[in-house]
């Protein structure tokens, strides 16, 4: 998972430091394991609970699918710009889970008004068939 890679390389780096010292760290480095084995395992089971995703041809985004996968797997900030209703807010999250990249953390969207949060965690999450709270949710600040 994304939100265990900095803390198991720090903590993998840490054991190897001591144990080229001499310290005998097999505990440690058992410990170290399990959770890395935790982890991977819990990214697999985020894996399989993802149902086939497909956009929605009738957007205009739909459109340019092949282009934003390419430049949101290429780059590391992508900035997309389009009419209201183009797709953009419903259809970039389902692109970047095709993409995978649900699998290992979470793909965060923001909106400046709670209404919009979510009824457009709703739309996604009626395009997944599955309901809020299971693989789609929202979060209002101050909220």
């Amino acid at each position: 998972m994304r939100r265990d890679q900095f803390r198991l390389r720090r903590w993998l780096k840490q054991i190897e430091t001591f144990q080229q010292r001499g310290d005998d760290r097999s505990r440690d480095r058992q410990h170290w394991q399990d959770k890395l084995r935790a982890s991977i395992e819990l990214r697999k089971l985020r894996a399989s609970r993802f149902p086939p995703i497909k956009l929605d041809e009738q957007l205009p985004i739909a459109a340019r699918a092949d282009d934003l996968r390419r430049a949101i797997a290429d780059q590391q900030v992508v900035v997309v710009s389009g009419e209201t209703g183009s797709g953009k807010s419903t259809q970039l999250p389902l692109l970047c889970l095709q993409l995978g990249l649900g699998q290992s953390g979470f793909i965060g969207h923001t909106q400046p008004r709670r209404i919009a949060a979510r009824s457009i965690a709703s739309r996604i999450a009626e395009h997944l068939s599955t309901s809020i709270g299971d693989l789609v949710g929202y979060k209002i600040r101050f909220g």
